[in-house]
């Protein structure tokens, strides 16, 4: 497997993966080529023999993050991610999360209802997943008593809670929880010259979430190189593919200048 490890594979991703040993790949993060909303040279996108192959190089415990939208046709939703999502399923994944990649600078199209501003995130692991680090955020009430009890809900200083006849009711908030299902980012800040980039945060989110230091992680669709280079600055090992000979190249690039030794 050196030959793959660190590497990126220019060639159709089912090739790849013929290559790869079953239970061999830690986490897969990657983003398809959905519907025609991203436009690819020189592919075609065989989703369940993508997603069969996906579920046999996945470790017992591993994990495959698969970000995805719908394209609008004829004024409805196509529904692709959701099939695919259910597909998943159908094939032995357990859909573990749904979680929402919500875009802060969407651009605005004005087509008769609220502006698209998200992609869905498919947490699809294969067992319980053996790793998860979830991203803490500050707890806004840190330190303050929370009162709970005949239907109310309200938040006290320590005096008051003293006072309070519903006491053993309250709890002290903590300093740190974990952050929701929906993560918020920029789009388009990676200027790599790829169509569609994946923000950088986002990748760094997810690979230390659902992996471990050393670990491999796998992108089929490796775009411009981002799954690759947050895995190398992560300290963990990564396989990317990809059929376009212009991404492996811009994926190349990318990873060279992290300075990471492969």
């Amino acid at each position: 497997m050196s030959d793959l490890i660190n590497k990126i594979i220019c060639g159709d991703c089912l090739d790849v993966m013929k290559k790869i040993p079953d239970n061999f790949i830690d986490l897969t993060l990657t983003s398809p080529p959905y519907d025609n909303l991203r436009k690819y040279t020189g592919y075609s996108f065989n989703f369940e023999p993508i997603a069969s192959q996906l579920f046999r190089i996945i470790k017992n415990g591993g994990v495959l993050i698969w970000v995805v939208g719908d394209q609008t046709i004829n004024g409805s939703e196509s529904g692709t991610s959701f099939r695919q999502a259910l597909y998943f399923k159908e094939i032995g994944f357990n859909l573990h999360d749904t979680m929402i990649y919500q875009k802060r600078n969407y651009v605005p199209l004005t087509h008769r209802r609220y502006e698209q501003s998200f992609e869905y995130m498919f947490i699809l692991s294969k067992g319980k997943p053996n790793t998860f680090n979830p991203v803490m955020i500050d707890c806004k009430n840190s330190g303050k008593i929370e009162l709970y009890g005949k239907g109310r809900r309200s938040l006290l200083d320590d005096s008051q809670a003293m006072r309070s006849p519903d006491k053993s009711y309250s709890m002290v908030t903590k300093n740190k929880k974990i952050h929701s299902n929906i993560f918020s980012y920029p789009c388009g800040t990676n200027k790599n010259g790829h169509p569609a980039p994946f923000p950088e945060q986002l990748a760094e989110d997810h690979i230390l979430t659902w992996s471990n230091e050393n670990d491999i992680v796998f992108d089929p669709f490796i775009g411009g190189g981002t799954t690759a280079k947050m895995a190398l600055i992560s300290n963990r090992r990564f396989i990317g593919c990809d059929s376009s000979i212009e991404y492996c190249e811009m994926a190349n690039d990318i990873i060279l200048k992290t300075g990471k030794k492969l």
